[in-house]
């Protein structure tokens, strides 16, 4: 039997009636689609506890603590915070983080900063750091390299980059996790890429709601459609899909210290 986990989802952000029988019905698809497990993560410290205390009566959902570099308006995260957030065992990464030009203008220090926070919490609590970055690679990257991120570990979420750029991440130590961007007809770069990472250096996820992947784009992603993302990569890379499942898991395992 396939067993899968969704490497990133935000069941918090689901919206009411956006999907069958709400967050119960979502829930039981993905048992269906043979997702055992998901991890929920965290974009304000604002929105968090609403966020843990959804989660905490479902065993097959961890949880992270972060603000995404997005995110402005909130309470600004320090290391001390978020190593006391991470305290938690359920939380089992520090993040969403990272760098995001592509919805920001101006000086871009203070997302350098944050990002660099999260990083030296991630340190601190032995958990690995999540990673956003969207028009910001050689930024994120240069960060990623001086504050000795693939130490604490680490994954680059939703990777939507060239070959080079994964390269480099793989070399800081850093694993990749694969949406449903990779399904896309259009995403033909990031399809070789999947084909290249190495499979022990693999994740895959949904980012739901967003970014549904093929046959469900344009319309609400949920954690079952993982099944949908894994299956195109293991046909990609000419495997069957229960190894590309088995191989995931075992790094989801691996890197977050779960299992």
């Amino acid at each position: 039997m396939v067993m899968l986990i969704d490497s990133h989802c935000h069941l918090d952000l689901l919206e009411a009636g956006c999907c069958e029988g709400g967050l119960p019905g979502v829930l039981d698809a993905a048992r269906a689609l043979g997702v055992g497990h998901m991890l929920c993560v965290s974009v304000s410290l604002e929105a968090y506890p609403a966020m843990r205390a959804l989660i905490d009566p479902l065993p097959a959902v961890s949880v992270s603590v972060g603000v995404h570099p997005n995110e402005r308006g909130g309470p600004e995260p320090d290391v001390e915070r978020l190593v006391d957030l991470a305290r938690d065992p359920r939380v089992v990464a520090i993040g969403e983080t990272g760098l995001d030009y592509y919805r920001s203008s101006g000086d871009p220090e203070w997302q350098h900063e944050r990002f660099r926070t999260h990083i030296r919490a991630a340190h601190r609590v032995g958990k690995p750091v999540i990673v956003h970055s969207r028009a910001a690679r050689a930024d994120t990257l240069r960060v990623l390299a001086e504050e000795d991120a693939g130490t604490a570990g680490g994954v680059m979420h939703c990777f939507a980059e060239d070959w080079d750029t994964a390269r480099r991440a793989l070399d800081l130590g850093l694993y990749l996790s694969f949406s449903g961007i990779v399904t896309f007809k259009n995403a033909a770069e990031l399809k070789e890429v999947a084909r290249r990472v190495p499979l022990e250096r693999m994740l895959v996820e949904t980012d739901s709601p967003y970014l549904a992947p093929v046959p469900y784009r344009g319309k609400p992603n949920q954690p079952g459609y993982v099944r949908y993302v894994a299956a195109h990569i293991a046909e990609l890379r000419g495997l069957p899909l229960e190894t590309l499942a088995e191989r995931t898991t075992e790094n989801f395992h691996r890197l977050f210290g779960t299992g």
